[in-house]
């Protein structure tokens, strides 16, 4: 059975019609050169992590460049940004990243949108927004990426991490009204966020001034009260280690040997001329009242003395 010509020539047809043998094949063009330095700088990022190597292989690439005529490798141009930004970023020299970029591209109106969002994302994460202020702000008011799609993006970006953070609100209030980019809910919304933003910057600056004015108003109030509060402490701590658990129960001890010793000590009596007796019957709740003794007194015999409410008779005591 033989094959229809047509329909065996039909794989190999192209443009031009049915391939013929004197034709050349046509082939994919060979990658450039900083194409291949590209594909190994990824390799050393990911996979290697020589961030060093992957660095100067991109720089590399970028001489090679050079000798290119001019937009022949957009791509490839971005890629190598995109791969040195994270080197850099991953060997703690985040802040090399713009100046980097900028040795490429010259101005920051150049500069490829998603290399912009790439140095916007660091800048904020490393909080330090101010180093992208001018380089964004000057990119948005470039009228040749106005019409970019990426440009509301960027501009969103820029009023969230780089204008709100920094309190340049006049700018964002500018960047809102004066852009296309947003539309009018877009724009509203921005602008509630803007004077909410607005009103909280004026409470912390009446805050602030309210704060500096005493500070220069009574320097010496405010020592004064200091010292109040330190003697406070010290205070506080001196009765609270006064009064601790273990020295009060030594307090009350020594406190309740001292009562003790008063009441059952005779030289400590305040009236000098009573005898010991007195004091041992003081102590035991006997009355001092007794019934005069003179004889008996006088020869110091062993003589019952009378004490007590009901008139019983004390045990036999020496009566003076």
């Amino acid at each position: 059975m033989r094959s229809d010509p047509a329909t065996s020539a039909a794989p190999l047809r192209g443009l031009g019609g049915p391939l013929r043998s004197s034709e050349p094949v046509r082939s994919s063009p060979a990658p450039s050169a900083a194409a291949l330095l590209l594909e190994e700088a990824a390799d050393l990022l990911v996979v290697h992590l020589d961030f060093a190597a992957a660095l100067r292989t991109c720089e590399r690439a970028w001489q090679g460049l050079a000798e290119e005529p001019a937009g022949a490798s957009l791509e490839v141009k971005c890629s190598l940004c995109v791969v040195g930004i994270q080197a850099l970023a991953e060997m703690d020299r985040w802040r090399e990243v713009l100046s980097w970029v900028l040795q490429y591209y010259q101005i920051p109106e150049k500069l490829p949108p998603k290399v912009l969002e790439l140095c916007v994302l660091l800048y904020s994460k490393m909080q330090e927004p101010g180093a992208m202020l001018d380089a964004v702000s000057t990119w948005l008011r470039d009228p040749d990426n106005q019409g970019l799609p990426e440009y509301r993006t960027l501009a969103e970006l820029h009023l969230q991490r780089v204008l709100f953070p920094l309190g340049c609100l006049s700018e964002a209030e500018e960047l809102v009204v004066g852009s296309a980019a947003f539309s009018e809910e877009q724009r509203l919304e921005a602008l509630q966020a803007i004077s909410v933003a607005r009103q909280q910057q004026k409470h912390r600056h009446s805050g602030s001034e309210e704060a500096q004015k005493l500070n220069q108003e009574g320097p010496s109030t405010h020592k004064f009260l200091s010292l109040l509060t330190l003697l406070r402490q010290l205070w506080d701590s001196a009765v609270s280690h006064f009064f601790s658990l273990p020295f009060r129960r030594s307090f009350l001890a020594a406190l309740l040997l001292c009562l003790l010793v008063v009441r059952f000590d005779p030289v400590l009596q305040p009236h000098k001329h009573r005898s010991p007796e007195w004091g041992w019957q003081e102590a035991f709740g006997v009355s001092s009242a007794r019934v005069p003794w003179p004889q008996a007194a006088s020869q110091g015999s062993l003589v019952p003395c009378r004490g007590g409410a009901a008139g019983e008779e004390s045990p036999w005591l020496v009566c003076s």
